[in-house]
C-alpha cells in the first residue's frame, strides 16, 4: 500500500476521485454547524459581492461570481487579490461584500488584501480549507472546509469543494430550493462519471501527442476553462491557454492544428453558438475533447473524445462536475511525460512573499 502511495501522481489521483465524497462531507458540516445561515444573517444587505483570490482561487471567484449573479440576481464580480492591492479605487465599491478565497489561509496577497480591507473597516467573509490560519484571524467570518484539503501541491478537490460551497451560499441567499435539493443528485451522478472517465482520459492521452492545449468556456464555465488550462500547465509542465469560447475565433484560432488539443466545456444556454465554434475548429484540423451534459449529433461528430455527464439537475448545480476531465488530463499528461503531478517543479502549496524584498518562496499558482 505504501508503494502505491509513493507512486508519482498517486495523491492527485486519489484526491480527484474522492471529490464527490468530500463534497458530501463539506455540505454535511456546513449544515450541522449552520454556517450558511450565519453568513446570511451577517451579510444580509444589498451590497455587491466581490470574490477575491489568486491562481485557482481566482478561478473559483470567477465561477462563484457568475453563480451569485445568475442564481440570486445580486451584483457580483471577481478580481485577483493583486488587482485589489494595486488598484483598490478601481476595485472597491462603497457597499461591497468581499469574499477572500485561499486554500491554505496563508496566501500572502490574500492576507494583504484582508489587511487593506480591515484598515478601511470593510466587513469580510473568507473561505479556506485550513483551520486556525492567519486569514481566519483577519476576516470577520470564515467558512473552513478541512476535509477538502489535499496532500498534493495542486488544487483539485479543494477547488471544487470551495466553489460548491460558494454556490450553495448563493442559493441560500436566493432561496433557490431547487438548487439545494439537487446536490444529492449531483454527488451520486458525479461519482458515476468518475468511474469511467479516468480510463478514457488516460487512453486518450496515450494515443495523441499535443504541442498546445486550449480550454474554452463561456459565462460560469469560463472560470472552469481557466482552471482546466492551469491543471494541464501545473501537472504536466505544458503550455495551455484559456479563452471565452467565441473569442477564440478572433485571432487565437491561428494556432489550431492536429497537435492542438481544444477542450470545449459546452453550456446549455450557449450550446448552438459554442457548437459552431467546435465544428469550425474541427474543420481547421484541431483535436477536440468535449465535455457536455448531453451532446447533440453535431457535438458527437466533432468530438475526438466526448465526456457526457448526463445529470438531471440545473446547469449551475452541475458546474463542478465539468472539472474532472481537465484535472485528469493534467494528471495523465504529466505521468506520460515522466513527471510527478503531485509535486510539480518550481511550485509549493502556498505563495508566501518576503515583505522585505522582491524575492519569494517557490510559487504555486493555485492557492
Amino acid at each position: 500500500m505504501s508503494d502505491l502511495v509513493n507512486e508519482p501522481g498517486a495523491h492527485s489521483r486519489a484526491e480527484i476521485l474522492s471529490q464527490p465524497e468530500r463534497w458530501s462531507s463539506c455540505l454535511t458540516m456546513l449544515r450541522e454547524k449552520r454556517t450558511l445561515e450565519a453568513v446570511r444573517e451577517r451579510f444580509a444587505g444589498p451590497g455587491e459581492w466581490l470574490f477575491v483570490g489568486c491562481g485557482s482561487s481566482y478561478y473559483i471567484a470567477l465561477s462563484a461570481a457568475a453563480t451569485m449573479s445568475l442564481l440570486g440576481g445580486r451584483r457580483a464580480r471577481a478580481v485577483p487579490a493583486s488587482e485589489l492591492l494595486l488598484y483598490p479605487e478601481l476595485t472597491l465599491t462603497p457597499d461591497c461584500v468581499p469574499v477572500l478565497i485561499s486554500r491554505s489561509g496563508r496566501t500572502s496577497e490574500v492576507l494583504q488584501a484582508a489587511e487593506l480591507l480591515k484598515s478601511r473597516d470593510v466587513t469580510t467573509l473568507a473561505i479556506s480549507c485550513a483551520p486556525r490560519q492567519p486569514l481566519e484571524a483577519l476576516a470577520d467570518l470564515t467558512m473552513v472546509l478541512p476535509s477538502a484539503d489535499e496532500q498534493s501541491t495542486v488544487m483539485t478537490r479543494s477547488f471544487s469543494s470551495m466553489l460548491l460551497t460558494l454556490q450553495t451560499l448563493a442559493a441560500t441567499f436566493a432561496a433557490k430550493g431547487e438548487f439545494l435539493g439537487s446536490l444529492s443528485t449531483l454527488i451520486t451522478g458525479a461519482a458515476s462519471v468518475l468511474q469511467s472517465t479516468p480510463k478514457r482520459i488516460q487512453d486518450f492521452v496515450a494515443t495523441y501527442q499535443f504541442a498546445d492545449y486550449v480550454c474554452l468556456g463561456q459565462g460560469p464555465f469560463y472560470g472552469l476553462a481557466c482552471e482546466c488550462a492551469l491543471k494541464v500547465t501545473e501537472m504536466s509542465v505544458s503550455y495551455a491557454q484559456a479563452f471565452h469560447t467565441l473569442e477564440f475565433r478572433h485571432g487565437p484560432k491561428s494556432i489550431v492544428g492536429p497537435e492542438t488539443l481544444l477542450v470545449f466545456l459546452l453550456s446549455e444556454s450557449g450550446y448552438e453558438a459554442e457548437c459552431d465554434v467546435l465544428e469550425e475548429m474541427k474543420s481547421l484540423g484541431g483535436t477536440t475533447l468535449v465535455v457536455a451534459n448531453r451532446a447533440s449529433a453535431r457535438a458527437r461528430a466533432a468530438a475526438d473524445l466526448l465526456v457526457e455527464l448526463s445529470l438531471e439537475i440545473p446547469e449551475l448545480a452541475r458546474l463542478v462536475s465539468y472539472l474532472f476531465p481537465g484535472q485528469l488530463l493534467g494528471l495523465f499528461t504529466g505521468l506520460k511525460k515522466g513527471l510527478n503531478p503531485d509535486s510539480p517543479r518550481h511550485l509549493s502549496r502556498v505563495v508566501i512573499l518576503d515583505k522585505g524584498s522582491s524575492s519569494r518562496e517557490p510559487e504555486h499558482a493555485a492557492l
